[in-house]
């Protein structure tokens, strides 16, 4: 998952950190990362020789397959002589993707760190400047002719990297002269990379002033689920005020980026504002489509009357946006110790599949985790595949609340699909988004399931049905209102500069679209689309978090009707990487999320819960 961004008020470091540490002290010892197996330091002298040999290698690599590609692969053995190079390409991007991603990780712990900043910001230029030696190679790669890669690819050595080839030659109706491309990259740096740091460390620096206590933005938004309505609207308020205060930056920073993109777009010749989100998750946009469609037809079934009981078990006429993730006065709001939360997910996981376990346990025993909450470290959850000649990290920001569990459980998720997939290297490791989401969102029903199997108290087990819906609907109802939402800013934006009010109104009329009549949006909540880190991070990203959601929804049913067999076909699906398409991978489960009626089939899963807690009235 991309890196989380945030930004800044001044207040003294020491007042935050105590603000963010005095609940944890109740949470046990949180496990921080040992980035160690990266890189031991920012100056550490293995960098610099990793740096000076990949820029060698890549120097060597252009002059020897520069403008050579096709008179390579045409000739004898043409198909091995391809398969050496790419391996050669392959080896390089594993050394640049260590050095990144050790960057990235150390800048994610505290980016309000100038140190760190300052490494993050040089890697980058280091990288990029290294890998424009590389980037003739997929220019040339896609100018070759079809029949004589076809051809080639019967070789053994090729036929390895078919996948690899098939997935990077989508781009190629997309593609530019090698100038302007080497152009792009070049300035990426300074341009859309530059944006993204900026909105980081913006953010990262907020604070928010709560009754008195200067929090983080992650802080403050964990108020948004207390159980005290008065401590929810202080933080809500607190939130808007701050926001409101830096809305001009997060205005420019969006209205650049959104003009950036549509640039590109219109010099690459895509059709539509999301069409290279579908290419790199190698979805069909007509499957997206028809997902979307599914959702929004379906908001009066599922949120819009979820929120009506809401409200009346909440005993108010309206809910106000604050309440939206309020717990219902019958949840458990006991702190869940780090020990107590590692134990339930691994032994959920377990349950299903001992390796799934033993896979999730390293994460805890090697201290790939990092848990507490800092100043300056990056908000919300995530996990970090980095190179397959290494393995992933997970940064979550654990409170001691269920959902921090299911947090949990859904970035382990991710963290054991990485580790399976890195088996096929740094060319084919990497899944598409919206496969990517089936495997965190499978671990958190694994974990839901669990939970739900040991409660029977009648109010417990409504409380956390409830609980499930919202996660529910957070992943399927509020990521297609985000994708709408940023259909609709970035087709605005196409048409002049958009101030803060509009993108506030746009944001305003998706919410109340798609979360219904139940609500009351007071002032303020107009600015809260600035802090969605993924509107700037990967545009369009969000609406495979609703992929992911239905598919594992139909996957699970499947799974409860034949269980014989499931964990094996299930692990080896994580283990193709992003070898395989969905059709291929979901073929030995009876499922094609191409059909018309998938979706459906996926949101009646949500919509039977809802009918449950209805029942219990």
């Amino acid at each position: 998952m991309p890196f989380v961004p945030r930004n800044v008020t001044s207040a003294p470091r020491a007042a935050l950190a105590e603000a963010a540490a005095a609940p944890q002290a109740a949470l046990g010892e949180l496990p921080v990362w040992d980035l160690s197996d990266l890189y031991s330091s920012p100056d550490a002298p293995e960098i610099g020789r990793d740096l000076l040999r990949a820029a060698e290698t890549a120097r060597s690599f252009a002059e020897r397959y520069r403008g050579k590609l096709d008179q390579l692969v045409r000739g004898a053995n043409g198909g091995e002589a391809l398969a050496e190079a790419i391996r050669t390409y392959e080896a390089l991007e594993d050394i640049l993707g260590r050095v990144m991603s050790y960057a990235g990780l150390l800048y994610a712990t505290d980016n309000t760190n100038p140190v760190h900043a300052k490494f993050y910001g040089d890697m980058q230029e280091r990288v990029t400047r290294i890998s424009t030696d590389l980037l003739f190679f997929a220019l040339e790669l896609n100018r070759l002719d079809e029949a004589v890669l076809s051809s080639a690819i019967e070789e053994p050595g090729l036929s390895h990297y078919q996948p690899w080839l098939r997935d990077l030659r989508d781009m190629r109706p997309y593609q530019l002269a090698d100038d302007l491309e080497t152009l792009l990259h070049e300035k990426s740096v300074s341009g859309r990379a530059a944006w993204n740091r900026l909105f980081d460390e913006t953010l990262s620096r907020l604070t928010f002033n709560v009754d008195g206590k200067m929090l983080t933005v992650e802080a403050a938004l964990n108020l948004l689920s207390d159980k005290a309505p008065a401590r929810r609207k202080s933080a809500a308020e607190a939130l808007a005020k701050t926001f409101s205060e830096n809305i001009a930056t997060f205005t420019l920073v969006t209205n650049t980026l959104a003009k950036d993109k549509e640039i590109e777009d219109r010099w690459r010749g895509f059709k539509d504002i999301a069409d290279a989100r579908h290419i790199a998750n190698r979805v069909e946009a007509e499957v997206v489509a028809a997902l979307v469609d599914a959702v929004q037809r379906s908001y009066p079934e599922l949120s819009h009357r979820y929120y009506r009981l809401k409200a009346r078990w909440l005993g108010l006429e309206r809910l106000e946006y604050w309440d939206r993730n309020a717990p219902l006065p019958e949840t458990d709001d006991r702190i869940v110790t780090w020990a107590e939360a590692k134990e339930t997910v691994l032994s959920a996981y377990r349950g299903f599949a001992p390796d799934m376990a033993d896979i999730a346990n390293r994460f805890f025993d090697r201290s790939w985790i990092d848990a507490p909450l800092r100043p300056g470290k990056a908000t919300g959850a995530f996990a970090h595949p980095t190179v397959p000649s290494s393995h992933p990290f997970v940064l979550v920001n654990y409170q001691g609340k269920t959902r921090d569990v299911m947090t949990l459980a859904h970035e382990l998720g991710h963290g054991v699909h990485q580790v399976l997939a890195a088996r096929q290297g740094a060319l084919m490791a990497d899944t598409p988004l919206t496969l990517a989401e089936t495997a965190s969102v499978f671990g958190e029903m694994l974990t839901f399931r669990k939970l739900l199997a040991n409660t029977s108290d009648p109010r417990r087990r409504k409380a956390m049905i409830a609980a499930k819906v919202e996660d529910m609907l957070n992943t399927v109802v509020r990521q297609i209102a985000f994708y709408t939402f940023e259909r609709r800013l970035h087709s605005a934006r196409r048409e002049g500069e958009l101030t803060a009010a509009d993108i506030g109104r746009i944001w305003l009329d998706v919410q109340a679209e798609s979360l219904g009549p139940a609500f009351h949006f007071a002032e303020g909540y107009e600015t809260y689309w600035c802090y969605i880190s993924h509107f700037i991070h990967a545009p369009f990203y969000v609406y495979a978090y609703a992929f992911g959601d239905c598919l594992v929804n139909s996957l699970y049913a499947v799974y409860e009707q034949a269980q014989e067999g499931f964990a094996d076909r299930y692990l080896a699906m994580l283990a193709a990487g992003g070898t395989l398409r969905h059709k291929e991978l979901l073929a030995p489960f009876g499922l094609d999320a191409s059909k018309p009626d998938f979706w459906d089939k996926g949101l009646s899963v949500i919509r039977g819960l809802i009918d449950e807690l209805e029942r219990m009235e």
